[in-house]
């Protein structure tokens, strides 16, 4: 074939070799590259179209990516077919596999990955092909194992990437084309001399990679690959040296990735960030926006190769589940229109791997809704009602995103539209008397759970709430933990403030009063007590007086005085 110029890369080569010699790299023409073009695919349309078509993608995470012996070293069960089979009938066209191969490895020069660890790798790709999936499969966790070490340790490195990437190359060449490589998991290099060096680091192992599968033969020589951003970082500095490679490379059959897990304060819930607020959507827009007009818009298909909330590590409860809901179908909907394929990360708290069933399937109705269709959300999904007293009417303001809503359901039983509730324009009043009927136990916590349904998408739950005012009681414990009898009384704990008597922040993240959930406090529900960790002591002064106040959903707040003297700690409710 004779070598020609991406057609839709064409304006921009001008443009981007004078970025691409800012950022140290050597961007050849095209006509440099004859060797490669020779295998170079046909039209760019193959890319678009496969990565089109792996849309909706989930990751098998924290298996074959885990970095002890085996893939069951992390916690999750071995893979079975099955498995994908299930993964593949939820919906999903693709399943990313992350490998990583450094504990499976020989030494140098040869760098042997051990064949039956290869062989078991192979076995589950071939599952997920047979059971109809497209497939991505990349050097993952490697990332911060050894490859960082390239500015200091270059040869060894690339030589070592090298050899891991013709390994794998060679034992997938024959395999069908829905299997995609991505060449290094979230790059990062330590002891640079900063983002230009960073930048160039970067290219060379992209471009090595690119040529290893090239010149490997059979089906690798047209197989979409898939190349990251610096940290797989979306800022556009990182998106236009990714640009300035692609141009480089001039091969249509490439793919762009980054990750996207939020807006950080809300994805971990710290500095009062606790609702998906339009400053959290901004940032989300802001960010597919950015990709889409350096890649997407181009003819260059973007993968999101993971996806989700970054407080997950911890628990799935650090952001409150209508706001999870709100983050997730609001992130569907907007990747859809800019043309993104999601891969979301599931390092087994969302798919449960043993049982084939969701862990949260309200999440997942959601998520899934939103690869098709803008589903009605609303403000809140919590309608708090004071144990003991009459109700007042509640009203709350509906996200419609273009649909009607069709009527409320309590269960099986549809509320009479006019007496139990009534709408005006985006605003749903549940009337006082309903709540009054729906609380009459007057048990603590959720009494009922109505469904808003509406002409399109998935209905919208609220969960109406009996409690009284959360109690907590005087504790004494250590610098390596304090535990807080609490009564929460129906209620649950949205963020806690925490401030030294002269009103400077105390405890970690000391930018800010509102402290990280489930890293410097965590409530237990069932335990009946909200525990502050070591890890929130050792940014306390010692002989030091902090005032927390905590923060419920219902809007209810509760103030703590603790006091540290060495490694004692004593707590006490204010006065």
């Amino acid at each position: 074939m004779k070598s020609r110029t991406h057609p839709l890369l064409t304006p921009l080569l001008t443009a981007l070799t004078a970025l691409a010699t800012l950022l140290g790299l050597a961007i050849a023409a095209p006509t440099a590259h004859a060797a490669d073009a020779e295998r170079r695919p046909p039209a760019a349309a193959s890319a678009q179209t496969t990565v089109a078509a792996m849309q909706p993608g989930w990751n098998l995470g924290n298996t074959l990516d885990s970095t002890g012996s085996d893939e069951t070293s992390w916690g999750n069960p071995r893979v079975t077919r099955e498995l994908l089979r299930s993964i593949r009938a939820q919906g999903f066209n693709s399943v990313r596999i992350p490998v990583t191969w450094s504990q499976h490895q020989g030494a140098a020069p040869s760098y042997t990955i051990d064949p039956a660890y290869l062989a078991r790798v192979r076995e589950v790709v071939d599952w997920a092909l047979a059971e109809g999936l497209y497939v991505l499969i990349n050097v993952h966790h490697d990332s911060w194992q050894w490859v960082m070490n390239m500015p200091t340790q270059h040869d060894a490195v690339l030589a070592r990437f090298n050899a891991t990437w013709t390994q794998i190359a060679n034992t997938f060449r024959g395999s069908s084309d829905r299997l995609l490589f991505e060449s290094i998991n979230e790059p990062f290099f330590e002891g640079s001399s900063g983002d230009a060096q960073n930048a160039q680091l970067l290219h060379e192992l992209n471009t090595a990679f690119h040529g290893i599968v090239r010149r490997s033969g059979g089906n690798n020589a047209t197989r979409v690959l898939v190349l990251p951003t610096l940290r797989t970082n979306a800022d556009q500095a990182r998106l236009d040296e990714l640009t300035a490679t692609f141009t480089a490379l001039n091969d249509p059959n490439l793919v762009a990735t980054v990750h996207f897990y939020g807006f950080w304060p809300f994805s971990v819930n710290v500095a009062g960030y606790t609702r998906f607020d339009a400053e959290t959507q901004r940032d989300l827009t802001d960010t597919f926006d950015r990709v889409h007009n350096a890649f997407t818009a181009r003819g260059i298909p973007v993968i999101i190769g993971e996806y989700g909330l970054l407080g997950f590590d911890r628990h799935t409860g650090v952001i409150e589940q209508g706001e999870k809901l709100k983050f997730f179908e609001f992130l569907g909907n907007y990747a859809r229109s800019r043309q993104l394929t999601t891969m979301l990360w599931d390092n087994g708290q969302h798919f449960n791997r043993t049982t084939l069933q969701w862990n949260d399937p309200s999440l997942f109705r959601q998520i899934r809704s939103s690869w098709t269709t803008a589903s009605s959300t609303a403000a809140t999904d919590q309608i708090f009602v004071r144990r003991g007293q009459t109700p007042s009417a509640a009203t709350i303001a509906l996200n419609l995103n273009g649909n009607t809503l069709s009527s409320v359901y309590h269960g099986s039983r549809q509320l009479v539209r006019g007496s139990d509730y009534t709408v005006s324009g985006d605003r749903l009043t549940i009337a006082g008397p309903t709540l009054a009927r729906l609380t009459a136990s007057q048990q603590y916590g959720v009494n009922a759970v109505l469904s808003a349904r509406f002409s399109r998408g998935v209905p919208w739950d609220l969960n109406v709430i009996t409690y009284d005012p959360p109690t907590l009681r005087s504790a004494t414990g250590t610098t390596n933990g304090l535990s807080i009898p609490t009564a929460f009384n129906g209620d649950q704990l949205a963020t806690m403030q925490a401030v030294y008597p002269d009103g400077t922040f105390a405890g970690p993240h000391n930018w800010t009063s509102y402290k990280e959930f489930a890293a410097a406090f965590s409530p237990n529900y069932s335990g009946g007590e909200i525990t502050l960790p070591a890890a929130f002591f050792a940014e306390v002064r010692d002989n030091s007086t902090v005032n927390l106040t905590f923060h419920f959903w219902s809007g209810i707040t509760v103030r703590y005085v603790l006091t540290r003297s060495g490694s004692t700690v004593t707590g006490t409710p204010a006065p």
